[in-house]
């Protein structure tokens, strides 16, 4: 099964509100041609997503709603845009797993089914694990699927309704500061969820309208961050 580069060297940054590309673009000018391709040229292309209770679809009192997850809502807007496509999406979330842990099965449970983009979500968890061995976590976890050559795309974290949004200074929001930064040093792509629920709750939104508990997006804010990806994967003209 063909798998597309490592990024190039040195970076080009294109910004599109909340989505940040380091360097990947032309990885993702080669995903958009296998996406067009058609019977019998095309091959199935699969999207992996690591991390912890909400790319799992958790929602509330631990009830799971596979279909109304950011994994599930990029997956239609992606069958939709690209009709010919064989698309398989596979979601190796646990809930309640930080990256420690999560790096431990990184190549065994997600780099084992070769995957052509790989998404990594676990800020909310990462919180009490510490930003030292998160950070560390989140490095080996890159670092070893671009050894594989495969593309990941990094995720800031949704959010926690326990800590203002606003201020800059909680842990959540260190956690997603750090999150950028490993973003631009490792040269991948970034998908600032936080960002993103940030302004809204700046432009009036009330957060808990995008929530179904405390940590948990409900399906509107699961939304959020679906746009966002589709924003990543999908050119403007389309």
């Amino acid at each position: 099964m063909q798998r597309f580069p490592l990024l190039i060297a040195g970076f080009v940054l294109m910004v599109t509100p909340a989505v940040n590309v380091f360097g990947a673009d032309p990885v993702f000018d080669e995903l958009r041609v296998e996406l067009r391709k058609k019977w019998p040229k095309n091959r199935t292309v699969r999207l992996v997503f690591h991390g912890h209770s909400v790319p799992a679809g958790y929602f509330r009192d631990g009830n799971v709603r596979t279909f109304d997850a950011y994994p599930s809502l990029l997956h239609r807007q992606l069958c939709q845009h690209f009709p010919t496509a064989v698309i398989d999406v596979c979601v190796t979330a646990i809930g309640g797993e930080n990256s420690l842990r999560g790096a431990k099965r990184f190549k065994a449970d997600v780099l084992s089914m070769r995957p052509d983009l790989v998404f990594i979500d676990y800020s909310l968890n990462d919180r009490f694990a510490g930003l030292d061995d998160s950070e560390q976590a989140w490095r080996s976890m890159i670092g070893e699927a671009q050894d594989a050559g495969v593309q990941v795309v990094l995720l800031t974290p949704t959010p926690d309704s326990n800590e203002d949004i606003s201020d800059q200074a909680t842990l959540l929001a260190q956690h997603a500061d750090q999150v950028r930064r490993i973003a631009q040093d490792m040269n991948v792509p970034l998908v600032d969820s936080y960002d993103a629920f940030r302004k809204r709750v700046e432009s009036g939104t009330d957060i808990d309208s995008l929530l179904s508990q405390p940590n948990h997006p409900n399906r509107d804010g699961h939304e959020v961050v679906a746009e966002l990806l589709v924003q990543l994967l999908v050119p403007a003209e389309e």
